[in-house]
């Protein structure tokens, strides 16, 4: 039969989902045998919820908050042999995870995986599946762990909802404006972009993760909310205008739009209390991610080498 349920699919990695921390120095201090061995003889273990486990228990709760009128799906993809693999399973069946599909690697790049699964997002703690998960047409990043005396458990007003937050150049949008800034300077970008306020902007890597987010929202039942989405962005007047028209041509809401003029993000991100954020430059990522969960898009002018 065919599904016919809007669906979201996420890949994420067992490192985002869990604290693999401890075996993960096993493995690159004393190679892959001493990991594997490590790995079996813990996998009763039960391991820590990673940066990324709110956000995947509260994907995954979508599908009750929405009445099985949408299907929320999360895939793991480990570079884990099936073997080793037995504990990061054991970890999920603890953790009462809905999480039935799996692809264990043994070593190889898992990216590939993400675009047959035709994946609306792909998580992952290493940086180079990432970009060539980017490069494949997939929305990706890099999770940032988390760095002792960081406050990412702190209590979300409405707990069940999921509220995810986005930079705006080269993650929402293309990095058009950005080349302007960083070969022209602050005037010449603010200049362009009000010139072109009524010309939309190029799509960036992650426009069709927000449209099924958005989807998936206009389906919530009555008198609920969810799914809650941010545009967080530098960006000030007037360069306001083409972002909020871009968004109005492509059809899409989003909840709360905050133009910072150059301010810094984390403390918005924490007040927003996001699950997540995604931002293209690390500076930005790293302030995020003393707050909340923070991923990095190695996409754009501002990761070119």
């Amino acid at each position: 039969m065919i599904e016919t349920r809007p669906t979201l699919v996420v890949a994420i990695s067992s490192r985002a989902l869990f604290d693999l921390d401890e075996s993960h120095r096993v493995f690159e201090e004393q190679g892959v045998d001493a990991y594997h061995e490590y790995q079996i003889q813990h996998e009763e273990d039960i391991l820590k919820p990673g940066v990324a486990f709110s956000l995947v228990r509260k994907l995954l709760n979508l599908n009750d908050l929405f009445q099985g009128r949408v299907k929320v799906e999360v895939v793991l993809l480990s570079r884990n042999s099936a073997d080793t693999g037995l504990r990061v399973f054991n970890s999920i069946e603890h953790h009462g995870l809905d999480i039935t599909r799996a692809a264990f690697t043994g070593g190889r790049s898992p990216f590939e995986y993400a675009s047959v699964l035709d994946a609306h997002l792909f998580l992952s703690a290493d940086s180079e599946d990432v970009a060539r998960a980017l490069k494949a047409g997939v929305a990706a990043a890099t999770i940032t762990p988390a760095s002792p005396g960081d406050e990412i458990t702190a209590e979300q007003d409405q707990p069940d909802q999921l509220r995810i937050a986005f930079d705006g150049d080269a993650v929402l949008f293309s990095d058009e404006a950005e080349r302007i800034y960083r070969q022209q300077g602050l005037e010449a970008f603010e200049a362009s972009e009000k010139a072109a306020a009524r010309r939309p902007l190029e799509a960036g890597p992650f426009r069709r993760f927000l449209e099924v987010l958005h989807q998936l929202q206009s389906l919530a039942p009555e008198g609920t909310a969810p799914i809650r989405t941010a545009l967080v962005t530098a960006r000030g007047a007037p360069a306001h205008e083409r972002v909020i028209r871009t968004l109005r041509t492509w059809g899409i809401r989003i909840d709360e739009a905050l133009f910072l003029g150059g301010m810094d993000k984390s403390a918005f991100l924490k007040a927003f209390q996001a699950d997540i954020f995604f931002d293209d430059q690390t500076h930005h990522v790293e302030s995020a991610a003393q707050f909340v969960p923070a991923g990095h898009v190695p996409h754009g002018v501002a990761n070119k080498a």
